[in-house]
């Protein structure tokens, strides 16, 4: 089919070739024999060349029509049948009607080229060309009518051989779908017919397999029958063993464990007298402040030096009483310290009595016990602002201690009595939490107090640093200075070493062993005690 239409547009080429020599020919027969103006022939080969375009281009659409009807029903009968065929074929098509589209084109460039050479000639032979317009002009359509009617036949003879070639096209195409289905019947009965021995085969294999395999199965049954009653038995006989010695085993802790039980009876029991003991201890005052002054004694110890509290300390000079503890505070200056008064009180009975009430719900009873923790603890405070309050050896204010954090929720509970006691007696509650909180805040004052003093030593401590480091500029100068002299020493050195060398390479050298001893240094270079004698000589 491509070379079908590469022929049809190798013809159209030829036949626009062929008007336009025949064209040239006829003018330059006509040159002699008839006058025209300049723009009479150029208006004559213009319409000429009109003329033959339009005819060209008549032929070639007529040729695209009927050539593309032909193919689209070819194309139709061949996608009924095969459809990827059918597919490749309208490709085909496509490229083929591009092709010819390409062929006019170039014929349309011909032509024109040919249009300018006549042209061209026509301007040279314009001065000859006075006459004979008419005659040419009817010489020309004659002649016109001619390569129409021989365009007609010549589009007419390629039709019917494109229809022929189609048509053979179509003959092919089906007995080559003959062909390729007639060889792929013949390899799918082939495909089936060894599908049917393998099968064949892999029934034949699988029924030997599994002959092979039930008869092993049945011997491995039968051996893991065997062993099974065999571990059976050794199981049997083990158990047997262990339950007998596990029992026993058991059987002895437990009365061990029993005779623990009882001897842990009897620890209880001694244990809970010494409970009744300890209580009986702990309802004593003086146990009990001191219970409240170990803890107290803790918590200052872990968070203050020795330096900064006082144990017992005297805080009155007319009077002998000492509070327990005592906390060094800075004055206004360095020489008068100011003391924190810290007493523990605990008192134990009037709390116990507030709890048991509470636990019986015996309202009226931790009312009545509330009222009286209350008194004991103004009471506490009262005594505190008597004995320890004593401006300006002490701050004005001081700390009541209470050892547990239960104790102290409780009279932190009584409305008002916090304020009052701060208000009437200069007396601050602390719990062992409180108290932390408190000495934590007393230690960061301490050192900020203490950074505060330094503060002026420090200064005069990078005061010295500067001037040393001024001194240390100078010496790291003459340092440098020192190693410039060095450097350059080394390499004049270097230089007198190797103008030596340049002296010395006439002469022969010697063996490193015999060098030495004959220059008296040892194997590492130094020199030897007969080196320095002879060098001492």
């Amino acid at each position: 089919m491509i070379e079908i239409m590469l022929f049809t547009a190798l013809v159209l080429g030829a036949l626009a070739a062929l008007f336009g020599v025949l064209a040239y020919l006829r003018l330059r027969r006509l040159q002699t024999a008839v006058s025209l103006t300049p723009q009479e022939a150029a208006t004559l080969l213009r319409a000429e060349h009109d003329r033959l375009r339009d005819a060209v281009d008549g032929q070639s659409r007529n040729l695209r029509t009927e050539l593309g009807d032909n193919l689209r029903g070819f194309q139709e009968t061949t996608l009924k049948g095969f459809g990827a065929l059918g597919t490749s074929l309208e490709a085909q098509a496509v490229g083929i009607g591009e092709r010819v589209k390409v062929a006019v084109e170039k014929i349309e460039a011909e032509t024109k080229g040919i249009a300018a050479k006549l042209d061209a000639e026509l301007a040279r032979m314009v001065e000859d060309a006075t006459t004979g317009r008419d005659r040419l002009r009817g010489a020309i359509d004659e002649r016109l009518e001619k390569s129409a009617q021989a365009q007609t036949d010549a589009g007419k003879d390629l039709r019917d051989q494109v229809l022929k070639g189609v048509g053979d096209l179509g003959k092919v195409t089906s007995t080559t779908l003959n062909q390729i289905s007639e060889h792929q019947k013949e390899r799918l009965d082939k495909v089936a017919a060894e599908l049917a021995r393998l099968v064949e085969q892999q029934d034949q294999k699988l029924g030997e397999i599994r002959t092979a395999v039930e008869g092993r199965l049945d011997k491995i049954r039968t051996e893991n029958a065997d062993k099974l009653e065999e571990m059976r038995r050794t199981v049997d006989e083990k158990l047997q063993s262990t339950l007998d010695a596990r029992l026993g085993e058991s059987f002895n802790r437990v009365v061990e464990q029993l005779e623990r039980v009882h001897h842990g009876i009897g620890e209880m029991r001694t244990l809970a007298t010494g409970v009744g003991d300890l209580k009986k201890v702990l309802s004593n005052v003086t146990v009990r402040g001191a219970l409240g002054e170990i803890q107290l004694a803790m918590l200052l110890e872990q968070f203050l030096s020795p330096e900064q509290m006082i144990r017992n300390a005297a805080v009155r000079d007319d009077t002998q009483e000492r509070v327990e503890f005592a906390v060094k505070l800075p004055g206004r200056d360095d020489k008068n310290e100011v003391l924190l008064p810290i007493d523990a009180k605990f008192p134990q009975e009037d709390y116990q009595r507030l709890l048991a009430a509470v636990e019986q719900g015996d309202l009226d009873g931790a009312a009545a016990a509330g009222q009286a923790l209350e008194a004991r603890i103004r009471l506490f405070a009262k005594t505190i602002r008597e004995k320890y309050v004593h401006p300006p050896r002490t701050t004005d204010f001081a700390v009541l201690f209470l050892p547990t954090e239960g104790l102290y929720a409780e009279v932190l509970r009584r409305p008002g009595l916090f304020e009052q006691l701060q208000r009437d007696h200069h007396v601050t509650l602390a719990g062992p939490t409180t108290l932390t909180a408190l000495l934590n805040a007393l230690q960061m004052g301490f050192r900020s107090v203490a950074i505060e003093k330094r503060s002026s030593e420090v200064w005069q401590v990078l005061g010295a640093v500067r001037t040393e480091f001024g001194k240390y500029n100078e010496v790291v100068d003459r340092i440098g200075k020192q190693l410039t002299t060095a450097a350059n020493s080394v390499d004049a050195l270097g230089r007198r070493t190797r103008a030596m060398g340049r002296k010395l390479r006439s002469v022969e050298t010697l063996p490193e062993a015999e060098a030495s001893m004959l220059l008296g240094l040892a194997q590492d270079g130094e020199p030897t005690p007969e080196g320095e004698l002879v060098a001492a000589q």
